[in-house]
């Protein structure tokens, strides 16, 4: 069977699959350009969304891609295409971080296509979850899913879980006493606004929007960022969280912006596996956002197991609630 043409709709729904991958703060700091003579569409970054503050080796910038980038390869199985990939395909053109090329069939043996109802129902839960125990065949299974992807997949016992949330915390602290990081999560967290409906603005396409807060953790049990900043919002509850939340250290053997890129994809494919066994997941990335901090993420003795590029928080309980994206006619270019 050929593979179907790049026809602006299909475009157009894999540039709005690929964008619903999680960024930090949901900056979306991407950017796709599709050549039509070549059947090539770019992954490319956009550095007016990048976090300066947080994110000062654009890091997290290329993690937020390499998610859409993975988003993208998924859609484009499920159109038909057999996506070829290659990152940083040029030196030259440090805003290039993967070409994706869609000219043949996908193959029968493909694995990518399966995940694709996942990526519209996967969203950052921000809410407690249950004690229920994750099966263990559950996190082999998600530990198989960043392997395919070039990644290490590990879950700390309790001991290494309570260091993990001491660093968090240690970090949330860091920030609310840093200037330039307070202004620059300000400016990414959305006050509810009125739609065309009502009297205000419509919402902005990013950012995170009250509504995706969650509540407030009671005690210092839970891992999630503070939005609100310790600005008390109208009707946000303040509960307990899980003592021990399940965790998982996501990991790449060298630190590089192509193994950013190799994270953010299998980032991705951890969590659409995940949403399709049922479980609920966050990112927790306070601690790796500072570089004396970042280290003593990984569990003792992992030293020649290289960097932990992301902490993953998953479990059975509440759904995320879904976060503004941007518009397509906003984030692809045609040549």
């Amino acid at each position: 069977m050929p593979a179907r043409p790049l026809d602006p709709a299909t475009v157009t729904a894999v540039v709005q699959d690929a964008a619903a991958a999680p960024s930090l703060h949901n900056a979306q700091p991407w950017k796709f350009r599709l050549l039509r003579e070549r059947s090539v569409l770019q992954v490319r970054a956009d550095p007016t969304r990048a976090l300066p503050a947080e994110d000062p080796a654009n890091r997290a910038l290329h993690l937020g891609c390499g998610a859409a980038l993975f988003n993208l390869r998924v859609a484009a199985a499920h159109q038909g295409w057999e996506p070829v990939t290659a990152l940083l395909p040029d030196g030259s053109d440090p805003a290039l971080l993967a070409e994706v090329r869609l000219d043949q069939p996908v193959r029968a043996d493909d694995d990518l296509a399966p995940l694709h109802p996942a990526i519209s129902l996967r969203h950052t839960s921000r809410h407690p979850f249950t004690h229920e125990a994750v099966p263990v065949e559950v996190l082999d299974g998600l530990s198989a899913a960043a392997l395919l992807e070039g990644c290490r997949l590990v879950f700390p016992d309790e001991w290494h879980v309570q260091t993990v949330l001491d660093l968090v915390h240690e970090a949330e602290e860091r920030a609310v006493l840093d200037p330039e990081a307070r202004a620059e999560l300000a400016s990414w967290t959305r006050a509810e606004v009125r739609t065309e409906d009502g009297d205000g603005a419509p919402q902005p396409g990013d950012g995170i929007p009250v509504s995706a807060f969650g509540p407030r953790p009671r005690g210092t049990t839970g891992p999630m960022r503070d939005f609100a900043q310790g600005r008390p919002i109208p009707g946000r509850e303040s509960v307990e969280f899980e003592h021990y939340p399940r965790l998982g250290l996501l990991g790449t053997a060298e630190d590089r912006p192509v193994d950013w890129l190799r994270a953010g994809q299998a980032l991705e494919r951890v969590l659409l596996q995940a949403t399709l066994d049922g479980l609920s997941t966050s990112l927790t990335s306070q601690a790796l956002e500072w570089p004396e901090l970042r280290w003593a993420v990984r569990e003792p003795g992992s030293a020649s197991d290289g960097q932990i590029q992301m902490v993953i928080r998953l479990g059975y309980g509440p759904h995320g609630t879904a976060t503004p994206r941007r518009s397509v006619d906003d984030m692809l270019e045609i040549r």
